[in-house]
C-alpha cells in the first residue's frame, strides 16, 4: 500500500466526517444494523450519519447511545427505492421516519412520474414531504439521475428542489445500473451555486474507494471552495467506502 501524503490523510479523515454509512438491503436485520452503528464509531472519529430503513431507527438510536456516539445522525429512507408516485404513501413513510426519531429523511424522487411528463405531481410529492419534515428533520431528495439521464431534465428537477428548499440533493439510490456520475454531480452543484450556495449535495451510489470519493469532493471544492465542503453541505453515501479509507489510513489491515 502506497503511503498517503499529509494532504491525502486530511482528505481521508474528511471523507469519514462526511460519510452517510448505509445499510439498505431487503434482508437487513437487527444484528446488521447494530454492526453498522459500531462501524460508525471509528478510531479517528464518527461518520456523519447512519442510513437505515425506518423500522431500525430506534434500534440505531439505542445502539449509538450505548456507544456514546450521540453525535452520529440517523437518516431513514422514504419512497425507497422505487420512487413511486403516491403522495399519500410518501408522506406516510416520511411521518413514520420522523415518528421513529430520524434526524434526516432521504426521499426518493418519483422519477418515473417526471419522465411521463407529470412534473407537477412529482414536485407536489416532494413539497408535501418537505412540509411534513418542517424544521424537525433534514430532507434529502434522491433524484436517480441515471434514470433521468437528460442533463436538461436533471437540471430542471434540481432547480425545482432548490426552490422547494430541500436540504440536500442526492445523485442516486445506488440500486440501479447507473448511479453517481461526475456529470450529474456537476449539474447539481451548478444549480446550487446559482441559488447562492444554498442547499447541499450528496454523492451516493457506486462510491467504494478513496479515489472515487475524491472525484466528488474535488468537484464541490472547485465550485465553492474548501470551506463549503462540510457536513452541512456535502455528504458521501456508501457502505464499503469506510473500509477502503480506514485501510488507506493504516487502521485496517489490507484485504480485511
Amino acid at each position: 500500500m502506497e503511503h498517503m501524503t499529509a494532504q491525502e490523510e486530511q482528505l481521508a479523515l474528511q471523507m469519514i466526517e462526511l460519510l452517510d454509512l448505509t445499510s439498505l438491503n431487503t434482508d437487513d436485520d437487527e444484528e446488521r444494523v447494530i454492526a453498522l452503528c459500531r462501524r460508525a464509531v471509528t478510531p479517528v472519529g464518527f461518520v456523519a450519519s447512519v442510513c437505515v430503513y425506518p423500522q431500525f431507527v430506534q434500534l440505531a438510536r439505542r445502539t449509538l447511545g450505548a456507544l456514546h456516539a450521540e453525535g452520529v445522525r440517523i437518516s431513514a429512507v422514504a419512497n425507497y427505492p422505487h420512487g413511486r408516485s403516491s403522495l399519500q404513501s410518501a408522506v406516510y413513510e416520511t411521518r413514520a421516519a420522523l415518528a421513529s426519531g430520524a434526524d434526516e429523511v432521504s426521499l426518493v424522487y418519483p422519477y418515473r412520474t417526471q419522465l411521463t411528463g407529470n412534473k407537477q405531481d412529482a414536485t407536489d410529492l416532494v413539497e408535501a414531504c418537505r412540509a411534513t419534515c418542517g424544521s424537525r428533520a433534514i430532507l434529502k431528495v434522491i433524484l436517480e439521475t441515471g434514470e433521468l439521464k437528460d442533463p436538461q431534465i436533471i437540471r430542471s428537477v434540481c432547480m425545482d428542489m432548490v426552490n422547494l428548499g430541500v436540504d440536500f440533493i442526492e445523485t442516486s439510490t445506488g440500486k440501479l445500473s447507473v448511479n453517481a456520475t461526475p456529470q450529474a454531480a456537476r449539474i447539481i452543484l451548478e444549480v446550487i451555486a446559482e441559488a447562492g450556495g444554498q442547499g447541499g449535495f450528496k454523492a451516493t451510489g457506486g462510491i467504494r474507494t478513496f479515489e472515487e470519493a475524491k472525484v466528488y469532493l474535488d468537484l464541490a471544492r472547485a465550485r465553492f471552495g474548501p470551506h463549503w465542503v462540510n457536513v452541512n453541505r456535502v455528504r458521501l453515501g456508501a457502505s464499503s467506502l469506510l473500509d477502503d479509507v480506514l485501510t488507506r489510513l493504516g487502521i485496517l489491515a489490507p484485504g480485511r
